[in-house]
């Protein structure tokens, strides 16, 4: 390598709706293969790498809920959306080249290993990526919380999520042209300023293990290695 990188494991979240790109649903084959690009370049310099990818490009369980479905039922649609975007950044890996293996918090066994944590590691440690799927198996938590608790499980060292906005804003920056960015803010500035960058229990579980977050803008290439590299790139969320 040619410079050192900052991070040894890391735990990427990424949302299901940036995986439609221009489309109106469903996955986009060239937003996926850059993705899978970036996570392979970060790969191959050395980086541990385990993944959570949303579902909401297929079905989002609290918006079905919200239209009056049953919200466990359309969690649980939720969750197998979840396990086909999994499926599909496996297939994007490995068709260059990379190793992937899809891990679900609910058995499907035709498709996907179990969750098993200390099989999960192992994976990762081989130079695997894990591709956690199916959220944590239980409904009425996001997806968000099934990245802060797969990264505190695997041990990683940074969770980063992914998104189309370049870091925390004082507000939606595409409805208020006065919004500005944050640097830096600790995970309870975070919830008391109600930031709706992640749901609360996500943000609570990685500042009770003092997990440091990286929230930045997927849509530029590159970004994820210089996060690597330790650039001041999005927004970071800390102890302090």
């Amino acid at each position: 390598m040619s410079e050192p990188l900052k991070y040894r494991r890391i735990l990427l979240k990424l949302s299901g709706e940036a995986l439609m790109g221009d489309e109106d649903y469903g996955i986009d084959p060239k937003v996926i293969g850059r993705l899978a690009d970036e996570i392979l370049e970060v790969r191959k310099a050395g980086v541990e790498i385990g993944v959570v990818i949303g579902g909401g490009n297929i079905f989002r369980g609290a918006g079905l809920a919200a239209a009056g479905m049953d919200r466990v039922t359309g969690d649980h649609m939720g969750m197998l959306a979840t396990v086909m975007n999994a499926l599909a950044m496996q297939d994007a890996i490995e068709k260059r080249g990379g190793f992937a293996r899809v891990m679900s918090a609910l058995p499907i066994h035709d498709v996907a290993e179990d969750f098993i944590r200390r099989r999960a590691i192992r994976h990762i440690e081989k130079g695997r990526i894990v591709l956690f799927a199916a959220g944590i198996g239980n409904p009425f938590f996001t997806t968000d919380s099934a990245a802060a608790l797969r990264a505190v499980e695997v041990g990683a060292d940074l969770l980063l999520k992914a998104t189309k906005v370049d870091g925390i804003y004082t507000a939606d920056p595409a409805k208020h042209a006065d919004a500005t960015r944050y640097d830096h803010l600790t995970y309870d500035q975070v919830i008391e300023r109600k930031l709706a960058v992640m749901d609360t229990a996500a943000i609570a579980l990685c500042r009770d293990h003092r997990l440091p977050m990286v929230i930045y803008d997927m849509t530029v290439p590159g970004n994820l290695m210089r996060v690597m590299r330790g650039e001041s790139i999005g927004t970071t969320v800390g102890t302090h």
